[in-house]
């Protein structure tokens, strides 16, 4: 089986990329456009570990790159496209929203109308918690209503409303993966526990607790994620049409439980500055996890005191500290 993995350099594309090489056959093509929204260097070093698998070959592209993505397909017989490129960051929408529609939208539409043309016949590809916006019945479940509050949730909503509309007309595959807040080795410095260590290391860094600790997230750990997504790319059920699969751990934690896990772990404690709420932030992420594994199986979540122990082992020796 060949794989094409877009996003292959970001924190979930690299770590899956990482996992399924290690645990299975599968052979691995991956692409990044490698853009500035956060480290060069770190997606650099990220797709420098995975090329030392030789089932892994990378490629310098742009998902909005019609012509040279199209190259890839027709050189390489391609069986599965796991599309994990997109503009992250919920903040960030709300001062580039082009951006967000150009990446998120308009490059899953250039993928999948190459993918149909070489006649590839299953997807999976990133949602997000996000698109259930402020909402008060917990714990979130695929059937409720969404209500995205800012443009990166939207793009998500929207790619989610295409593969519903494409798996029928195209007679394809979509399966749609709303991520609870992914942490772990490897992750992303513009989030809220790569901020922290950071701070906790670094005491030039300020830290920054919005919400005055009060936000409440679904954190899942890298590992658990991987292993779920591997269930899926081998899955061997009949064909499933359009789906979408909340991914989480379904044990929502508060920030500042977190960051005391945090503290007692790393033995420091950075200086906190609270402000209120920030505009675009949802308060609550809580997540059911019932229907994916309904599908994959049950399995056992980490722990959140061991995830974090991993992390942090991770940052210290790649940082340096």
């Amino acid at each position: 089986m060949q794989i094409l993995i877009t996003g292959a350099a970001g924190f979930i594309g690299f770590n899956l990329s990482n996992y399924i090489l290690r645990k299975s056959n599968a052979k691995i093509i991956g692409i990044d456009s490698l853009n500035s929204y956060y480290s060069k260097k770190l997606k650099k070093d990220r797709i420098k570990e995975i090329s030392k698998n030789k089932k892994f070959s990378f490629f310098h592209v742009n998902i909005l790159n019609k012509k040279k993505l199209e190259k890839i397909f027709k050189n390489n017989k391609i069986d599965l496209v796991i599309n994990l490129a997109a503009q992250a960051g919920v903040r960030y929408s709300l001062e580039k929203p082009n951006e967000f529609v150009n990446n998120n939208i308009q490059g899953f539409f250039t993928l999948i109308e190459i993918a149909k043309k070489y006649k590839v016949k299953k997807i999976i590809y990133a949602s997000s918690s996000s698109i259930y916006g402020d909402s008060k019945k917990f714990p979130l479940k695929e059937s409720q209503n969404v209500k995205p509050k800012n443009i990166y949730a939207l793009s998500k909503k929207i790619n989610e409303e295409a593969a519903d509309v494409f798996s029928k007309q195209y007679n394809m595959s979509f399966i749609g993966l709303r991520f609870f807040t992914v942490y772990g080795q490897w992750g992303r410095p513009d989030m809220f526990m790569m901020k922290y260590l950071t701070s906790s290391y670094d005491y030039s860094k300020k830290f920054y607790l919005n919400n005055f600790g009060n936000h409440t997230r679904d954190f899942t750990y890298i590992d658990d994620v991987c292993k779920i997504m591997k269930k899926l790319i081998f899955l061997k059920k009949n064909k499933i049409e359009n789906e979408i699969y909340n991914i989480c751990s379904n044990k929502p934690v508060k920030l500042i439980s977190v960051i005391n896990d945090i503290n007692e772990i790393t033995k420091q404690k950075p200086k906190i500055f609270k402000r209120g709420l920030q505009k675009a932030d949802v308060v609550k992420t809580h997540g059911s996890n019932k229907k994916i594994l309904s599908l994959s199986g049950q399995q056992k979540f980490t722990e959140l005191k061991k995830g974090l122990k991993n992390t942090i082992q991770w940052y210290k020796k790649y940082y340096n500290y």
